[in-house]
């Protein structure tokens, strides 16, 4: 009888991944990134544990979302008080904030709860073509995205 494989914390190998986001779909590179992040990609992969690797994506202000979702899709957030909800478009989200589509995707998609917020933290990105990680030894990951 073979025993399930659990990972402990001093096995965990984390290695860094570069993303470039030019020209990709946002919902199929989120789902990529938390392949990664969560460490699925992985033979050993353990739900409990944080053995995912680090990610950094680049070129985010030129990341595309398909169909009307442009004009039509709208983020949410509310203050807490009466009459606090906020919504911004997804034109005026993507001119200020490019980084925050990408990252508000990628949290939706991670386990809510402890684990979860820890795995996020190691996702790093930035909306031009530069990034400061190079001591890091990053890959080039390229994802398989269709689109």
């Amino acid at each position: 009888m073979m025993k399930t494989y659990s990972q402990k914390a001093s096995e965990v190998q984390r290695d860094w991944h570069v993303i470039d986001a030019s020209n990709m779909v946002l919902g199929r590179l989120a789902t990529q990134i938390v392949t990664l992040l969560r460490g699925k990609h992985k033979p050993t992969f353990t739900p409990s544990m944080d053995g995912g690797d680090f990610v950094v994506v680049v070129n985010v202000e030129k990341i595309r979302v398909t169909g009307r979702k442009a004009e039509q899709k709208m983020y949410y957030r509310h203050s807490g008080y009466p009459g606090g909800l906020r919504e911004i478009p997804y034109k005026m989200m993507k001119a200020k904030h490019p980084d925050r589509i990408l990252r508000l995707a990628v949290k939706r998609m991670m386990p809510k709860g402890r684990l979860g917020r820890q795995q996020l933290t190691k996702l790093r990105i930035y909306a031009g073509p530069e990034h400061p990680h190079a001591a890091q030894q990053p890959r080039r990951y390229q994802p398989r995205v269709r689109g």
